[in-house]
């Protein structure tokens, strides 16, 4: 499906809701639902309770160590966390809730629940229920809008590797027959001249993989398409799969092949409904290629 920029409009849209949800919740108040501590204290009071390290907790929340530091001083000096090395490597600071901290959490949580719900109760259920689905799915947008997909990336780098070898370990669970990691795709088959590599992130971290292989005479064979079960949901194999398509299209192939198994449904749905169309095989090295598909690609580069 082709993107376009966002309008003047669209944009407008999204500040204007923007002002009225920071203001609705309270995002500017130094006293976030009544309590003696901003927005930004109380949300990592929050994550404290879930996160071991302050190494964590920066990747978390995207803050800078000043900044952490800092937010962390406040509530230590309220008796509400301590830090201290961690044992498992003194070179890392452990992050943990104190019995205060514990308590104070506990009221947070509730004072937010009925926050939240005092935000419900002017409505229908109807309506209650059209909020509700459309929260859900300004999430799952929002996170998908987040992702980016690096092409080309290097096939030998730790993320590519991590993705595959999670790839393999999954197929080998649901795979009857199990499954070999050495029918991966090695870093020099799908770099260079004989290919290319991508990477899906979901924010810093890993989220999915795949490649185009060249068969020659115009044909490329998509390889190991995987998205990590954290991204699954939101749309992204449909997008890594555009990105594979255009990356085979602007090296000069006219038709992209694959094989998959059959045991993998929700694969063989994302194929059909992007227009590939099963095939005899062709003969794929790979032994889990049980069905075949391909599907022609435009000439010069496809809209995203």
């Amino acid at each position: 499906m082709e993107s376009t920029q966002p309008t003047q409009q669209d944009v407008a849209a999204v500040r204007r809701f923007n002002r009225f949800f920071t203001r609705r919740v309270g995002v500017l108040s130094d006293r976030y639902l009544q309590r003696a501590r901003p927005l930004g204290q109380a949300r990592l009071l929050f994550e404290v309770a879930s996160a071991a390290t302050q190494r964590e907790l920066r990747e978390r929340l995207g803050l800078d160590a000043g900044q952490l530091s800092r937010m962390l001083a406040s509530l230590e000096s309220q008796s509400l966390v301590r830090t201290r090395p961690d044992p498992a490597d003194r070179r890392r600071r452990a992050v943990e809730l104190t019995a205060r901290g514990r308590r104070e959490l506990a009221e947070q949580n509730r004072r937010a629940d009925e926050f939240a719900a005092g935000m419900l109760t002017g409505l229908t259920d109807d309506q209650r229920a059209r909020l509700l689905d459309s929260l859900t799915t300004a999430e799952r947008l929002l996170r998908l809008a987040a992702c980016t997909v690096e092409a080309p990336a290097d096939p030998a780098s730790a993320a590519a590797r991590q993705c595959l070898a999670a790839y393999a370990a999954e197929l080998d669970e649901r795979f009857p027959e199990g499954y070999d990691p050495a029918v991966l795709v090695t870093p020099a088959q799908v770099s260079g001249d004989a290919g290319v590599f991508a990477l899906a992130h979901d924010e810093d971290r890993p989220a999915g993989c795949g490649a185009v292989r060249d068969l020659g005479d115009g044909v490329g064979e998509l390889r190991h398409l995987w998205i990590a079960p954290h991204a699954r949901g939101l749309g992204l194999g449909r997008r890594l799969l555009s990105e594979l398509e255009r990356l085979a299209a602007d090296r000069g192939h006219r038709v992209l092949r694959l094989g998959t198994h059959p045991v993998l449904t929700e694969a063989i749905a994302l194929y059909r409904g992007a227009g590939y169309r099963e095939v005899p095989s062709y003969g794929p090295d790979d032994p889990y290629s049980l069905l075949c598909f391909e599907r022609e690609l435009p000439s010069g580069r496809l809209a995203p």
